[in-house]
């Protein structure tokens, strides 16, 4: 995370200052303005500006004006943005350190933080000017009275797992192999507190998870399957629940060598859904959550060298289902089922996967929403979907009708591996589905994982969506 945070009881005469304010309120103001900054805080108000900068003697002061929204989701959402655009002014004043206190009647100093942190989001590891290129912003204190302790160091550990979720999708091919995805996995767990367990090639082969062997058999690197576990001494769960995540590390579509121009340029983002889930891992742990949960992440990359996969193969998945291969590019499938058909042996409460699966997912939705669907009880989805709304990484469901399966009938194996030329997000889900017999989530982000321009304080390439969804949803489980 490129932004230090704290909370404060206290601030100087010194101190640089964002006072988030109603725009008809100015009872606070005479104790950091005089008569003269006063009557043109009142005079801004009027001509409905978003904030005015106000140079002191030894300081500056931004008042921050957040208006009201059409409903809660945006009323907060509205404030992340402001959080964002704000970064900017400082930059420009290269201002280094800013203290946020509220005067709104409503509090949305949360939210405004958290827009300003993932706005401030960089990723300047292979830069040589890198030191130039770091923006002004590196600390911000937040007051006492507009955030609480537990509520900060929550929102902390989020933020900071979000941050790291990003740096791995950031991360290229020519660092991040599943091998070195395995090294990131076992050095944030010592750092923040969860177990991790390696599965090196050997092992994969011995269990016989033919999905993950066949994707492999095309790249001169070993894959990995990795075993995440947080378990709080004060879980509230009797049974674990479950994290799966795709870790392709980079996808060329394999012998179905993908034929959209430049669509080969951003595939090192095909492990978001293994950067989605070790985020959320590193957030309970750092957060304490009282859970007991277990992530788990298939890890290769999709070539066609070597001895690869190749149309119409037909390969023996871990579960031992038989499946004919039409298309290689459809392989974040076949490793994310055999990472399903695993967690049967936890006999989770609810397991919830997490893939950038396929291009139908952003057509379908575009880079506003998750597609997601699945067997879990409708009291379990209702609260999901709230929390989309709460942390805006909204959600749209889509059915799995027993009709869309007959699209995956094999005439020489069990199932295959791709569906028609329609609802292709959908027949993918129903794939994964034949491996699962538990209460059960899949989270299609092909759409909001990977951006090639910046979506207000989503920062441009990873997003690490996902995170504060998932966690939000386990802190209130």
């Amino acid at each position: 995370m490129n932004t230090k945070i704290s909370v404060t009881n206290t601030h100087k005469g010194s101190d640089n200052l964002i006072i988030l304010a109603d725009n008809n309120n100015f009872a606070w103001a005479s104790s950091f303005l005089d008569a003269t900054e006063l009557n043109f805080l009142k005079q801004s108000a009027k001509v409905d500006v978003p904030y005015i900068f106000l140079p002191q003697k030894n300081r500056c002061i931004i008042v921050q004006y957040l208006k009201d929204a059409e409903s809660e989701s945006y009323h907060k959402e509205e404030a992340r943005i402001a959080g964002n655009e704000v970064l900017s002014l400082l930059s420009h004043y290269k201002i280094e350190k800013v203290t946020i206190l509220n005067r709104q009647k409503v509090n949305r100093t949360p939210e405004f933080l958290e827009g300003m942190v993932l706005g401030n989001y960089q990723f300047l590891k292979y830069f040589n000017d890198r030191k130039d290129k770091e923006n002004a912003l590196k600390t911000i204190r937040v007051d006492g009275a507009a955030i609480t302790r537990t509520a900060f160091s929550q929102l902390k550990a989020v933020l900071a797992a979000t941050c790291k979720a990003r740096d791995l999708v950031n991360e290229p091919h020519s660092y991040l192999t599943a091998a070195t995805l395995s090294k990131e996995i076992v050095a944030l767990g010592k750092k923040t507190g969860f177990k991790v367990e390696v599965f090196d090639k050997k092992k994969i082969e011995k269990l016989k998870m033919g999905g993950i062997i066949a994707v492999n058999m095309g790249s001169f690197t070993p894959p990995r399957f990795n075993i995440l576990e947080w378990k709080s001494p004060k879980a509230k769960n009797t049974k674990p629940i479950v994290l799966v995540g795709k870790g392709i590390v980079y996808d060329t579509g394999g012998l179905s060598l993908k034929p959209t121009a430049n669509s080969m340029d951003m595939m090192k983002c095909d492990m978001a859904g293994a950067a989605t889930v070790v985020g959320v891992m590193a957030a309970a742990a750092m957060a304490k959550l009282p859970l007991h949960l277990i992530a788990l992440v298939p890890a290769t990359d999709n070539r066609p060298g070597n001895n690869a996969y190749a149309p119409g193969d037909v390969i023996t998945m871990y579960s031992g289902t038989s499946v004919e291969v039409l298309n290689t590019d459809a392989e974040g499938r076949l490793v994310l089922a055999d990472a399903l058909h695993y967690a049967k042996r936890y006999e989770p409460e609810l397991v919830m996967d997490f893939a950038t699966l396929t291009g139908s997912a952003v057509r379908a939705c575009g880079q506003e929403a998750i597609c997601y669907m699945g067997n879990a009880p409708k009291k379990t989805k209702e609260k999901i979907e709230a929390c989309g709304h709460e942390v805006f990484e909204r959600l749209v469901a889509f059915p799995l009708w027993k009709e869309y399966g007959e699209q995956l009938k094999s005439n020489i194996a069990d199932l295959k591996n791709l569906g028609g030329p329609t609802a292709g997000m959908i027949t993918a889900g129903k794939f994964l589905e034949h491996f699962t017999d538990y209460n059960w989530l899949h989270f299609d982000i092909a759409g909001p994982a990977y951006l090639k321009s910046a979506d207000a304080y989503r920062t441009k390439e990873g997003t690490g969506v996902g995170v504060r969804l998932i966690y939000d949803f386990l802190k209130n489980y």
